[in-house]
């Protein structure tokens, strides 16, 4: 028997217990070996192998968080189903570009920077935002935001001042009056009616500074940009700095928890709503994954299309090969025909959407008016040559002359008598 001192003995020892594990040690939910499948027993002694040749790339935590956040993953991870929604977005928002989140620039609410305040706060009571673009002729001419804090707290601070000025000129006039008649009364509180309205955006300091940052940033990174400047709006201008688009820090925040609707935020409805009469109504900005759910499989815009825009109408622009005007028919896939119910010069706002009405004929004469397509046919049928102005005239009957007999036998005529008598 060998002596249990012996550092030989010891090391075999501490070599057998590693290799071999007791079953007390083993976890209670431990599959039995004889329960595995061979497949899972090849793919461990690959596994066991490839890590001893040290062949095996090292899998990275975010990889082993993608693989649990699965949709087929037990449920034993531990994360419920609105974790994993969002943590699947903060992984995926690595990949997300700032073009992807930013609002389109036809959606742009921005002011001019001489706008006075009333029409200031007019703008921000339609727009319903707290921040709002301030450019200086064009919008590709962009010199900050407004912030309606600042607004309110500007007004309140001229409302206080012409309210000190007011007291003190009812003070003075107290002093001067003699003490038989009664003092002036001045109302309490502030007075809002002597802030004048009239003063313009740009004679005031309440415009603050805008990021600017491409479309192919990070959102991200300009997530961590904003946190670092303090600044929760940003412009995407193109590579000839002109303005793409508008983008908030709520948009990026939005991207990860989901849609944040506050108090005053009104929710909008359907995109895509049934008529009475079979028609479908929509709106320009619903995807073409939400018309195609509702229309079914009549609208099927093509692979190319899905790839080259996103809602319908931008389908309606490239199909037209324009911005269609009100009361433009386009004609879609199938028997699907499209109205223009209201737009603008720059965009499509509202659509009409009939399914084999006939407003169109086959083939479609794309891009044109209801009214323009009656013009045209009217004007085809005045064109149009009548069935007698299109008859060849008829020849005139040749004159028919007598026989040279019949010439030599006639009378010749007298001649006129060219003396003239003389008495």
């Amino acid at each position: 028997m060998p002596d249990p001192s012996d550092s030989r003995y010891r090391t075999t020892a501490a070599e057998a217990a590693s290799t071999t594990t007791p079953a007390s040690a083993q976890p209670a939910d431990a599959p039995r070996a004889g329960s595995d499948r061979p497949g899972d027993k090849n793919d461990r002694w690959v596994d066991r192998l490839l890590g001893r040749l040290r062949l095996r790339a090292a899998t990275s935590a975010r990889q082993n968080l993608e693989d649990v956040l699965e949709e087929n993953a037990p449920a034993a991870a531990g994360f419920s189903p609105e974790e994993r929604s969002m943590l699947r977005n903060i992984l995926d928002l690595r990949e997300s570009r700032v073009n992807d989140l930013a609002q389109p620039r036809a959606d742009i609410m921005a002011v001019q920077k001489d706008v006075s305040l009333a029409d200031l706060m007019q703008t921000f009571e339609d727009a319903g935002h707290t921040r709002l673009v301030v450019f200086d002729d064009t919008l590709d001419d962009p010199v900050g935001m407004v912030h309606i804090k600042d607004l309110v707290k500007h007004l309140f601070a001229e409302a206080k001042k012409a309210t000190r000025k007011r007291r003190t000129k009812a003070a003075d006039a107290d002093a001067q009056t003699p003490s038989d008649k009664p003092a002036a009364k001045v109302a309490p509180g502030l007075d809002l009616g002597a802030v004048d309205l009239r003063v313009s955006l740009s004679a005031t300091r309440l415009i603050r500074p805008i990021l600017f940052v491409p479309p192919s940033m990070p959102a991200i990174d300009l997530l961590a940009r904003m946190q670092a400047t303090r600044i929760q709006l940003a412009l995407v201008v193109d590579e000839y700095g002109g303005t793409d688009g508008l983008i908030a820090m709520e948009d990026i925040v939005e991207s990860i928890v989901g849609d944040i609707e506050d108090e005053h935020d009104v929710d909008d409805g359907k995109t895509i709503a049934q008529l009475a009469d079979g028609a479908y109504i929509a709106d320009a900005r619903a995807t073409l994954d939400e018309v195609r759910e509702v229309l079914g499989p009549d609208f099927d815009p093509g692979e190319e299309m899905t790839e080259d825009v996103d809602t319908i109408g931008g389908y309606l622009t490239v199909v037209a090969g324009h911005v269609p005007v009100r009361g433009e028919l386009v004609p879609g896939p199938g028997e699907l025909e499209f109205e223009i119910v209201d737009a603008d010069p720059r965009r499509v706002k509202r659509v009409k959407i009939t399914r084999g009405r006939g407003l169109i004929s086959r083939p479609p004469a794309r891009g044109r008016r209801r009214d323009e397509e009656v013009q045209s046919a009217v004007a085809a049928a005045a064109s149009a040559p009548s069935a007698s102005s299109m008859a060849p005239p008829e020849p005139a009957a040749p004159e028919v002359l007598p026989a040279p007999a019949e010439q030599a036998m006639r009378p010749a005529p007298a001649s006129p008598d060219l003396r003239s008598d003389k008495t």
